[in-house]
């Protein structure tokens, strides 16, 4: 829940803060939960204050969606950008409740972190179609201690796959230094290479669904 609250929260009060809702952030407060209420932001002005830099780059995508010269391309590097820094704040702020969690939970949470950066540079299309695909193939549940990576029972075959996938971009990531991803970032500026990558990416969603 608390990933999510981010997700959602900063750029919906972004959006606000933009304009492009024609509300007044004067007039939008988030009801608190009742606990944590210390780690969450619930208003223009609170979320400007501990989360500036991610409110910014929020900002900056809607003013992008308001222009009329900006391409879908433009749009989704934007969208990408904004989202990958929701992860990471989110991630800052909550990282210590990851003692609570299971060794399995921790690396999946750690591995899907680092994914959604290599996926941002693609600019993967994230219409609701694409999205309900690309999330049908996430863990339903919470790992918990005994479960092994591509051999979980109650998962389907892509699920334990895509666990297997991104542990092992882990391992790669890890052992290079950050090499491979700047590599990536790199490949993924060339167009042609992006939307091949793309088209790959959707055909294996399609043929595994």
């Amino acid at each position: 829940m608390d990933f999510n609250y981010y997700l959602f929260a900063m750029p919906f009060l972004a959006a606000i803060d933009s304009g492009i809702m024609v509300i007044s952030s004067d007039n939008v407060i988030l009801l608190p939960p009742s606990k944590d209420q210390v780690n969450l932001c619930y208003n223009v002005s609170s979320c400007h204050s501990f989360f500036l830099e991610t409110i910014q780059m929020w900002h900056e995508f809607y003013q992008h969606v308001k222009s009329s010269s900006s391409s879908s391309n433009d749009l989704l590097k934007y969208l990408w950008t904004a989202h990958v820094s929701s992860l990471k704040a989110a991630h800052k702020i909550f990282h210590n409740r990851l003692k609570y969690y299971f060794k399995q939970e921790v690396d999946c949470k750690r591995n899907w972190v680092l994914f959604v950066d290599y996926l941002a540079p693609t600019r993967f299309p994230t219409t609701l179609i694409r999205m309900n695909e690309f999330q049908k193939n996430l863990p339903p549940q919470i790992l918990v201690s005994g479960d092994k990576v591509h051999f979980i029972g109650d998962f389907s075959n892509f699920q334990n796959i895509v666990l297997l996938a991104v542990n092992f971009l882990y391992k790669v990531h890890n052992h290079t230094r950050t090499l491979f991803l700047t590599i990536w970032k790199t490949l993924m500026k060339v167009t042609v290479v992006r939307k091949l990558f793309l088209a790959i990416l959707e055909f294996i969603l399609h043929f595994l669904n």
